[in-house]
């Protein structure tokens, strides 16, 4: 998959495209059954597929106040896109100049100009151009002035609407099971391993301490099983705790894992943890003891869940 950045007038591609256009934030069932039309338009039209996504989430700069926690990097984004099977992936830096464009100018500058457009797939409710002026309709009128279709989706299922923000609500409330069922796979945070305070060891269940990229999205407070893809390992069950270790009188939230029957010395790596099933709420317990016998149980469970 051919990956574009920086400014679209400089961007280089062949032959007409079936192009789609969004944040697309956590790439879930509902995105990925889009750009399954956009590929599937293509290879019937014998085009090229394409989706036209951005660096950070508009609402990042235009109401900051309001940005939401985001479902996936945007290296990861590009990685789902990938495996989709797109041909191409412009990624839009949301600037003065694109915020800027009228919605005739980003239209013609860049999906006529650029991807010379065949069809546009969009989501229902899609907006776009300066002060998103541009709906279904004006981009309807746009394609019959340059020779481009326009097929709208509908993003539903059982549940009702299937959204970023609806999974973002799902995951904040802990309900990782289901925020799993609605991207398609499990909820994934990144990290890196950093030092911690070595608690974990001193009581005989240690963990690996993570930086997480700021602005993503996390899972409410508390102890989760979850599988841990490690760099020249593999994947490997754990548990993950979220919180603050209030046993400890801690204040500062952590996002640690403790890898199941493995101590491997991971400081300096950047693991990828994978959310599948809540066990228990974070709670403060009356001694250490008690706290060991729970994470004694935790583990028990998380072994139980992850078989």
């Amino acid at each position: 998959m051919k990956v574009l950045h920086g400014d679209p007038s400089g961007w280089e591609v062949e032959g007409r495209h079936v192009v789609s256009i969004g944040v697309y934030d956590g790439v879930h069932r509902g995105h990925r059954h889009v750009l399954g039309l956009v590929t599937g338009a293509a290879a019937e039209r014998g085009d090229r597929s394409a989706v036209l996504t951005f660096d950070r989430h508009p609402l990042a700069v235009v109401a900051p106040e309001r940005a939401p926690r985001l479902l996936t990097t945007l290296g990861r984004r590009i990685e789902l896109f990938g495996d989709i099977g797109l041909d191409v992936t412009g990624v839009l830096a949301f600037r003065r100049h694109v915020r800027g464009l009228s919605p005739e100018a980003f239209v013609g500058d860049i999906l006529v100009e650029v991807f010379r457009a065949s069809v546009i797939v969009i989501g229902e409710g899609f907006r776009f151009g300066r002060d998103r002026a541009g709906d279904v309709t004006s981009l309807r009128g746009f394609g019959e002035r340059w020779d481009f279709e326009v097929e709208v989706v509908g993003l539903v299922d059982g549940d009702g609407p299937l959204s970023s923000t609806r999974i973002r609500t799902l995951i904040a409330d802990g309900d990782v099971a289901a925020a799993a069922e609605a991207l398609g796979r499990p909820f994934e945070l990144p990290g890196r391993v950093v030092r911690g305070e070595g608690r974990g060891a001193k009581i005989g269940a240690p963990t690996a301490n993570l930086d997480v990229p700021l602005g993503l999205a996390l899972p409410a407070r508390g102890v989760y099983a979850v599988r841990v893809e490690v760099p020249g390992v593999g994947t490997v069950p754990a548990v993950a705790n979220i919180g603050v270790r209030p046993t400890f009188g801690g204040s500062q939230e952590t996002i640690e894992v403790h890898l199941l029957d493995r101590d491997d010395d991971l400081y300096g790596a950047d693991l990828r943890v994978c959310f599948q099933s809540r066990i228990r709420d974070e709670r403060k317990f009356p001694s250490v003891e008690e706290l060991i016998a729970q994470i004694d149980r935790d583990i028990t469970e998380a072994r139980r869940l992850l078989s």
